[in-house]
């Protein structure tokens, strides 16, 4: 795994989870942090673990992913977590700056991917 993208990976897990561990103990975060910084953390996230599971399965350090199978994963965040999950849970809220972060966050990605 190139170094870029796993540090990146290990920083988003860090910020993510103090932001959890946060508001779980209610300390006060400024609004932008509480409700949108995980929101952009989680497609790197999810796509790293995966691309680490890929590479094992295969049993191929150089596999990485195209950029349709990112785009693919943030769309289907932006389906379920703005579009389908509000219609059904109060704990969910459509916003159109999550599906800006789902999507940048997957570009940024695609990027420290290629980059290393």
């Amino acid at each position: 795994m190139k170094k870029t993208i796993f540090y990146y990976y290990l920083f988003s897990i860090l910020l993510g989870t103090s932001i959890y561990f946060a508001a779980f103990f209610e300390v006060q975060l400024p609004r932008f942090v509480r409700f949108y910084i995980n929101d952009f953390l989680i497609i790197p996230i999810v796509l790293t673990t995966s691309l680490y599971l890929i590479r094992y399965l295969k049993n191929n350090s150089e596999f990485s992913l195209s950029l349709i199978q990112v785009i693919y994963i943030a769309v289907l965040y932006t389906v379920i977590f703005e579009y389908w999950l509000p219609k059904f849970h109060p704990r969910y809220t459509a916003d159109v700056i999550d599906v800006i972060l789902y999507l940048s966050s997957g570009c940024l990605f695609y990027i420290l991917q290629k980059k290393g």
